[in-house]
């Protein structure tokens, strides 16, 4: 049974930075990737950043997925942090080959002045 916990979401300031995490009870090796998502009420999720087992990290803007094999955990350093960035942040696996998607329970994030 896949499982995947996100944790580190918080109440911040903007300008300010934090890490999420999103550890996996299997090898990450076992997907073929793993993604960060966001939603806001009333709104769909929001792909936020995609990294494959063997990829180094990446960054896109203020965001940036990287993973560490060893410990079966993905994460999302979130910099220079906005009001806009407030959401509940989802952790997405998919499986080789089109195989099957799990998806974590989520952590919420607030940005408040």
């Amino acid at each position: 049974q896949v499982q995947l916990v996100e944790s580190g979401g918080d109440v911040v300031q903007p300008g300010e930075a934090l890490r999420l995490s999103c550890d996996s009870s299997v090898s990450i090796l076992t997907f073929d990737r793993v993604e960060w998502y966001r939603q806001t009420p009333g709104k769909r999720r929001e792909l936020v950043a995609t990294i494959r087992p063997d990829e180094s990290p990446k960054t896109a803007g203020r965001f940036t997925i990287s993973r560490d094999s060893a410990k079966a955990t993905v994460y999302l350093d979130m910099t220079d942090i906005q009001p806009e960035d407030t959401a509940v942040y989802y952790c997405y696996a998919v499986g080789h080959y089109g195989g099957a998607g799990y998806w974590g329970q989520g952590t919420q994030v607030t940005v408040s002045p």
